[in-house]
Parts: C-alpha cells; sequence; structure tokens
C-alpha cells in the first residue's frame, strides 16, 4: 500500500519507520514547512495540497502529528477528501487479539496494548506505552513513550498523558486535559486540567503572551 504522509516533524519519523516495518510504500509527506526529505521520503507540498493528491490516484493516509487538536483536524480533512485511515501497529508491538482500534489509530514500537482496551480514531500510543486492559482511548488522545494506563483508565477526546506518567486503574481523564511527564495520578482529573508531580496536582494557568 502506497500511504501519504501528513507532517514532516518529529513523529513523522516513526511512523515512517513502521509504515516501512510493515511493508507498505511512502508515497511522500504534506508539510507546510520546506525543508529537505525525512529518511528518504520527499516533501510533496503543503497541507492544503491534500485533495489534489488525492485525485492522482493516492487513497490512504497518516497524520504524524503529535499536536491531538491538529491530528484530529486533519484526520478529518483526509476523510473528507475520501482517503481511507490504516490503523498503524508497528511490528514490535504487542496488541490483545480482543483490543479495538479504530481507523487512523497508532501504536508505536514496544507499545502493549491489553484486552479488551481501545482507541479512538487516531489515538497515538507511543513508544513502549502500556494500556492495560479495559482502558478507553477517545478520539485523538495522545499516550506518551513509557506512560502506563493501568485497567479500566478513561482517557478523553484529545488527552495528553506525558510520557513516563502513570494513571491508577480506572482513573478517568477529561477531553483535552493534560498529565505532564512523570507525573502519579489517582484521581480523576476533568476536562481541559492540567495535572503534574507525585503525586499529581493543578497545574498553574498558562500565562498569555
Amino acid at each position: 500500500m502506497r500511504v501519504l504522509v501528513l507532517g514532516a516533524g518529529g513523529h513523522a519519523r516513526p511512523v515512517i519507520e513502521t509504515l516501512r516495518a510493515l511493508g507498505h510504500e511512502v508515497a511522500g509527506l504534506l508539510d507546510d514547512a520546506p525543508g529537505p526529505a525525512v529518511l528518504g521520503a520527499a516533501r510533496l507540498g503543503p497541507l492544503a495540497s491534500l485533495a489534489a493528491r488525492r485525485a492522482e490516484g493516492l487513497d490512504a493516509a497518516v497524520v504524524a502529528l503529535g499536536n491531538n487538536v491538529l491530528r484530529a483536524e486533519l484526520a478529518a480533512a483526509c476523510r473528507a477528501a475520501g482517503f481511507a485511515l490504516p490503523v498503524l501497529v508497528h511490528p514490535a508491538a504487542i496488541v490483545s487479539a480482543a483490543a479495538r482500534l479504530e481507523d487512523g489509530a497508532q501504536v508505536m514500537a514496544r507499545a502493549v496494548i491489553g484486552p479488551e482496551a481501545s482507541a479512538g480514531c487516531c489515538a497515538l500510543i507511543n513508544t513502549g506505552a502500556i494500556v492495560e486492559h479495559e482502558c478507553r482511548l477517545a478520539e485523538a488522545a495522545h499516550i506518551g513513550p513509557g506512560a502506563i494506563l493501568c485497567g479500566s483508565v478513561v482517557v478523553g477526546a484529545r488527552g495528553l498523558v506525558g510520557a513516563g506518567a502513570v494513571l491508577q486503574p480506572g482513573v478517568r481523564v477529561g477531553a483535552d486535559a493534560t498529565i505532564a511527564a512523570g507525573a502519579a495520578v489517582s484521581a480523576d482529573v476533568p476536562e481541559g486540567g492540567r495535572f503534574g508531580g507525585v503525586p499529581a496536582r493543578p497545574l498553574p494557568a498558562r500565562k498569555g503572551p
């Protein structure tokens, strides 16, 4: 399968390697910033040229962006343009046969997905993360490298769990919430909340420009 990759930043690299490890051909990259090829994959133009690439006969795309909001927006643009969003599971990942991954979900190398866990459209389970049994990740959620979600954790749409964070069983993380890297979370996090530390507590609001 020939696959178009949206994004040419850092996350594009493991995505490209995963596609090739699965035997797919990387057709090229779309990105708004000029620059050189990435791991031998050429830049074909800006993101606005998505529909033109579909007209050229490409029919599968992967959104290689860590930013949850942009990943969700571009996934919607891909669907509107008629692209399929294949599920991407690195050969070195372990995914239970009883897990469910929706279109565009990405499971990077050494990640583990337990039985009856689910990941929504374009959810990203990054390198070495563990998503245990019966966890539920909504659309465009992002589980950072090495993070651990114990059983029955819920992460809402576009929620971010930072690298190395640990979420205790049954914790619920609201939509658009952020869990800082290395946090230990034992209580629910509200929609849009920002929590960090051990044990995790609310973080100060971000200051404006």
